[in-house]
């Protein structure tokens, strides 16, 4: 019997897309589809109407986004005082606060760091109720794009304890933090905002032009959206906010597809259901 696949691209630009070679590769890796979720372009840009001919020509609506339609962007080229003045006033201060009171913030690539990192995102995911990778594929992903020099790890800390851990990925001028977690232990320290800080300054330090946070709300005053929380977070940071095209499903087979469409429908419904 033959097994299939779902081919998974994450923010990619139509422009960078050779589709002719993709519908070719992914035919021959036996693929149902292949899902451009939230496509790295931006609504109302001068390249929305283009981007979006190119993805009504070769794919469809696909039914639904893993990931947030949202995002906020920190311009990395500003000096350290104007990024500084750019914090919320609490941030800023609980900033001060953790460093006085002896967080630290240390830069890793030890297994064991990593270890600890997923602990405290698989902590995070069960006590914010969200759907969390697992451990093989975000260990898989973090040796790939570490042997490639294309990652960070940065784990907060009080004497000796890890509080909270953050994945940081590079590509192209452009800082990306796409996986983090934190503890509810010691959480009046604000290890998670003093991480954040640090995040930003080793992008700045290593010549990024942009901190890209990778995902939040798109209408920031919904309290009853799942990203509410890191998304008011986030935007404390003095970040822009801004929200994508919607997704795109390039269709390989067309019954498998309807089939797989209908089974992952029921999938989530259930999942709410014992969310």
């Amino acid at each position: 019997m033959s097994s299939y696949n779902y081919a998974y691209c994450p923010r990619v630009s139509p422009f960078d897309v050779n589709f002719e070679e993709l519908r070719k590769s992914a035919e021959e890796n036996n693929c149902i589809a292949v899902h451009f979720d939230v496509p790295n372009i931006i609504k109302g840009s001068s390249e929305e109407a283009e981007a979006s001919v190119i993805f009504e020509k070769q794919c469809v609506h696909s039914p639904r986004d893993e990931f947030a339609k949202a995002n906020f962007f920190i311009d990395l080229t500003k000096s350290e005082e104007e990024l500084s003045s750019l914090l919320h006033k609490k941030h800023r201060y609980n900033i001060n606060y953790a460093k006085k009171n002896g967080v630290i913030v240390r830069e890793s690539t030890e297994d064991k760091d990593f270890d600890k990192f997923y602990a405290l995102y698989k902590e995070t995911g069960i006590r914010q109720k969200f759907y969390f990778r697992g451990y093989s594929y975000l260990r898989n992903m973090w040796d790939v794009f570490n042997k490639a020099g294309l990652a960070k790890l940065l784990v907060a800390e009080f004497e000796g304890e890890a509080l909270a851990a953050w994945i940081l990925l590079s590509y192209e001028g452009v800082l990306y933090y796409p996986y983090g977690g934190s503890t509810e232990r010691m959480k009046n320290l604000f290890a998670s905002t003093v991480l954040g800080w640090e995040a930003l300054l080793l992008g700045k330090r290593l010549g990024y032009k942009t901190f890209d946070m990778w995902g939040a709300s798109a209408d920031l005053t919904d309290t009853s959206d799942e990203y509410y929380g890191f998304s008011i977070f986030k935007s404390k940071f003095g970040a822009k906010h801004v929200v994508y095209i919607d997704s795109y499903d390039m269709v390989i087979n067309e019954n498998l597809y309807k089939f797989f469409n209908l089974a992952n429908s029921f999938r989530w419904k259930l999942l709410k259901l014992i969310k």
